[in-house]
């Protein structure tokens, strides 16, 4: 009795059960028919005790105020009043699961997910043979997957997702026969899927991805004939899809992307797939051609197989109505000639397209007129590193509800169409790379939610235009390497949410802006090889978010503002082949990331500062000032220069 008293109240609490769950209590007979409906009580009582968090409440009602088939998430059944199941997910528990739990005997469902729960899984849940549902996904639980779950062969559904289990998947597993579907998605598993999985003939869903299985696929999955989703994405298999699994009509999706799957698709894919609504085999090794019989699987909703080795030219696509996804990016794709994309045609049956991905292949030929016919909810067209030729569709405006357009590193002619304006949901525009001409629509000034626009090393001339400042939410804008004359557009300096400016290699004149303090957000700045000159405006002080400072090949000359000391985020600096003149600023010295700096062909004097930067001699370059002297150049600061170069 002392002992007793002497004891916390918790371990008092876990000493009554043990005694209460292993003895019974003395005033119930063990043959009473009240003694099963005890021993669920105090099984819930337990659960409870090994919960160490109850945020939402959920627990409160456990208590003898009510009966425990009143408690929140209990139910019992009619006739016996005995627990059949508990539900208790989305209730932000914490704690453990106690092995008591395996004393509710009639017990038909488990689910506790998305909750905070931790340790293992008690393997006291292989005494449950009547237990249908086990949902333990969405928590913190570690260890192994118990084999004893083995034992629960009334189990339909079991869910072990989003957790942190380790170990290998046991192939007791593969005795379950009822078991229609089991995750275990984005988890820590290792080992391979086990081969006697081949045996659960009520299986429906296989889903295993993101974790460390490895191996092959076993070729057994092709005897589960009502199999309708194999997930096994973001692993380490290897090898090939069995050919047997091709053979499952009743598939609806087959997910193995990243992985290192290699072979070919069978030339009747679209023949014994006609219900398959998602194919993903992105990231993976396959190679061959995209076989013509893929039409026939008309209730395809999504076609990934982007980041392969795939050839040929795509077959025409007009039977899949219900395609939302085409991701063939990152391929072989195409033969570079006219016709590589015919196929595009046939996706204006597609009315719900919403994103269309053909980057990094080999196709060639024109952009089809007929995608302005595409569907009115593509909002994704990845058409970028190709051979493409010819000008974008003049109706691209009509497709309304576009965000992206990146057709950038292809040969593409002509003029933006000014209809590129009516795309009000356009984010980012990426034309770079290309042999478009003629000036920058001033339509692209209604892009109000436009966030980066490029079209770096193109023919564009002309001036930079005013109404480019409407777009007030761009981040990035890139004209580097085209033909603009004038000024430095004002307009666009009232952008201040831009992060980087790439003005270089035009024909700009005139001085930079005093405006460009406006650019708080300016990471870079980048208006080299142009026409300016004057001085750097004081103003750039104010953008103290610059890393990178690109001014070669100018006219700019005077001294560099005192102002340049708060950039202290500077990573690169070059001001070569200009004018500027003055000593070099010691405020330089004390920029912590600077790594390199670029003054050479100038006209500063005196002598070099020697700590900070200036210490590494190859991160600074400082030829071709001849005023100047220090450690990297001829001329010592000790010594007297000669005098033809004082008198300069």
């Amino acid at each position: 009795m002392d002992l007793i008293l002497s004891c916390p109240f918790h371990l008092f609490i876990h000493l009554v059960l043990f005694f209460s769950l292993s003895s019974g209590f003395p005033h119930v007979a063990a043959h009473s028919p009240h003694a099963g409906n005890e021993t669920d009580k105090l099984a819930l009582l337990a659960f409870k005790a090994a919960t160490t968090g109850n945020p939402s409440g959920a627990l409160t009602s456990w208590n003898a105020s009510i009966h425990f088939c009143q408690w929140v998430g209990v139910t019992c059944g009619r006739q016996h009043q005995r627990v059949i199941a508990l539900n208790l997910h989305d209730q932000k528990l914490t704690g453990s699961i106690s092995p008591h739990i395996g004393n509710l005997s009639f017990l038909r469902e488990l689910q506790l997910s998305n909750n905070s729960l931790s340790h293992k899984i008690p393997p006291e849940l292989g005494r449950l043979p009547r237990l249908q549902m086990l949902s333990l996904s969405n928590n913190s639980i570690t260890g192994e997957i118990p084999t004893n779950i083995s034992a629960c062969l009334d189990l339909v559904t079991l869910d072990l997702s989003l957790n942190e289990l380790a170990g290998k998947i046991h192939m007791e597993l593969g005795s379950l026969s009822k078991l229609q579907k089991v995750s275990f998605r984005r988890n820590n598993l290792v080992g391979e899927v086990p081969s006697t999985f081949g045996n659960l003939s009520s299986l429906q869903k296989l889903i295993a991805p993101e974790n460390g299985i490895s191996g092959n696929i076993p070729d057994e999955l092709g005897r589960l004939t009502k199999l309708q989703v194999l997930a096994l994405e973001v692993n380490r298999l290897v090898g090939t899809i069995p050919s047997s699994i091709f053979n499952i009509s009743s598939m609806v999706a087959l997910n193995v992307a990243l992985n290192q799957l290699r072979g070919w698709l069978p030339s009747d894919l679209g023949v014994t797939f006609t219900k398959l609504e998602f194919l993903g085999l992105t990231e993976n090794l396959f190679t061959g051609y995209i076989p013509i019989s893929i039409a026939n699987a008309s209730k395809i909703q999504r076609l990934c197989i982007d980041g392969n080795k795939f050839t040929g030219k795509v077959p025409p696509l007009e039977n899949l109505h219900d395609l939302q996804w085409l991701c063939l990016e990152d391929n072989q794709l195409g033969t570079g000639e006219v016709g590589d994309l015919s196929f595009l045609s046939s996706l204006t049956n597609a009315t719900n397209l919403v994103s269309v991905g053909l980057r990094n292949n080999s196709f060639g030929g024109k952009l089809p007129e007929s995608v302005s016919n595409f569907s009115i909810n593509l909002y994704e067209l990845f058409l970028d590193n190709n051979k493409i030729f010819g000008s974008i569709p003049t109706g691209i405006g009509n497709l309304v509800k576009l965000q992206r357009i990146e057709l950038w590193e292809n040969q593409f002619t002509g003029n933006i169409p000014i209809d590129i304006g009516k795309l009000q949901e356009l984010q980012i525009l990426r034309l770079s790379n290309n042999k478009f001409s003629g000036n920058i629509p001033s339509s692209l000034g209604n892009l109000s939610l436009l966030s980066k626009l490029g079209l770096s090393g193109n023919n564009f001339y002309g001036r930079i235009p005013s109404s480019l400042g409407k777009c007030q939410i761009l981040e990035e804008l890139n004209l580097d390497r085209n033909n603009f004359s004038g000024t430095i557009t004002r307009e666009v300096l009232s952008i201040s949410s831009l992060l980087h400016l790439n003005l270089s290699q035009n024909h700009l004149t005139g001085f930079l802006p005093v405006e460009i303090g406006n650019l708080k957000n300016l990471e870079e700045l980048d208006v080299s090889n142009d026409m300016l000159s004057g001085e750097i405006p004081s103003t750039i002080g104010t953008c103290v978010k610059l890393r990178l400072l690109y001014m070669k090949g100018n006219n700019f000359q005077g001294i560099l503002p005192f102002s340049l000391s708060y950039l202290r985020g500077m990573e690169e600096i070059d001001l070569s082949v200009n004018n500027f003149s003055g000593k070099v600023p010691e405020y330089l010295e004390s920029f912590p990331f600077l790594q390199k700096l670029n003054l050479s062909l100038n006209d500063f004097e005196g002598a070099i500062p020697e700590s900070g930067i200036f210490m590494n001699a190859t991160k600074v370059f400082v030829e071709g000032n001849p005023k100047l002297c220090g450690v990297y150049l001829s001329y010592n600061c000790t010594v007297a220069l000669p005098k033809d170069l004082l008198l300069t």
